[in-house]
């Protein structure tokens, strides 16, 4: 699948007046094109996008009016206010002032995946607010800016809980929930085999990006039913669970070898030596240079 990027915004980050602060372009990010960027008024008619459009606003109040003539819909959106657009559909849209923004663009391989490969219908929202959808917008706007490429599998993990959240809250029609969903339950968890193919996997690419699409091939399930059910059986979502791997095998290598700890920490898949202190004193309290001493 091919990386998203700004082609898959219709225009609407090409207009003028748009400074961008910060995009995942370049990250191999294949389900998600996230953009931060300062906005300034416009007016103008787009055409129907191939991805669903979430904007986070970060400043306001501002007006946005939505629509043209007597179907024309306007309010006055709050710095954390949420605008959606569907994919596939038109959008004419008035911005009434500066705004700081954050824009998603999502698949919709991505909502069917979350809602167990059926179809889903969004609606068209206009400054509702959602705290769960704030704070994953921000952690994968602060995964951009800090942008490390053992994150992968933990970009995968909110984009999923993204489009989760989108469906359960934002589609057109309730969703159903997990009862009557075809599959298996969120509380079965994987079975011995899959577990053990995924940590088999796990171990063969630690030092690699990992996307969660990965883990759940080697399980034969959908990016939603392996997170959910990988969960159910280890009691931590794969992105905690592969961290703490990584962790074990870095403490491993610098209690035993003599490698130095830059190269210690790129094999066991940390950017540099600086992520894996970072990551290991906030994990294990410690630093790798304190491990190798002790060792």
């Amino acid at each position: 699948m091919a990386e998203l990027g700004v082609a898959d915004t219709v225009g609407i980050l090409r207009r003028p007046g748009v400074r961008t602060q910060g995009t995942s372009a370049g990250l191999g990010w294949e389900r998600l094109y996230l953009s931060a960027q300062e906005e300034q008024s416009y007016s103008a008619d787009f055409d129907p996008a191939p991805t669903h459009l979430l904007i986070l606003h970060l400043s306001g109040p501002v007006t946005v009016r939505r629509g043209r003539g007597t179907e024309a819909r306007s309010g006055k959106i709050p710095a954390g206010g949420l605008f959606l657009q569907p994919a596939g559909r038109t959008l004419s849209v008035e911005l009434g002032g500066r705004l700081d923004s954050v824009h998603a663009y999502l698949t919709d391989e991505a909502l069917r995946d979350a809602n167990d490969g059926r179809p889903v219908e969004l609606s068209e929202e206009l400054g509702v607010t959602d705290p769960l959808i704030e704070q994953l917008m921000l952690a994968l706007d602060g995964t951009v800016r800090c942008w490390e490429p053992s994150a992968r599998t933990y970009v995968d993990q909110l984009t999923g809980m993204l489009a989760a959240q989108l469906v359960r809250r934002h589609g057109a029609r309730p969703a159903e929930p997990p009862s009557v969903r075809s599959g298996l339950s969120a509380r079965s968890g994987l079975s011995a085999r899959q577990l053990a193919a995924v940590q088999d996997l796990m171990e063969e690419r630690l030092a690699e990006p990992l996307p969660i699409g990965h883990l759940a091939a080697a399980a034969s399930l959908s990016s939603s039913q392996f997170t959910r059910q990988f969960r159910a059986s280890t009691g931590q979502s794969p992105h905690q669970y592969l961290l703490r791997l990584r962790l074990e095998q870095a403490s491993r290598l610098l209690r035993t070898g003599s490698a130095p700890i830059g190269q210690v920490a790129v094999d066991c898949g940390f950017s540099h030596q600086e992520h894996l202190t970072r990551v290991m004193r906030a994990r294990l309290g410690t630093t790798p240079a304190a491990v190798r001493r002790a060792g």
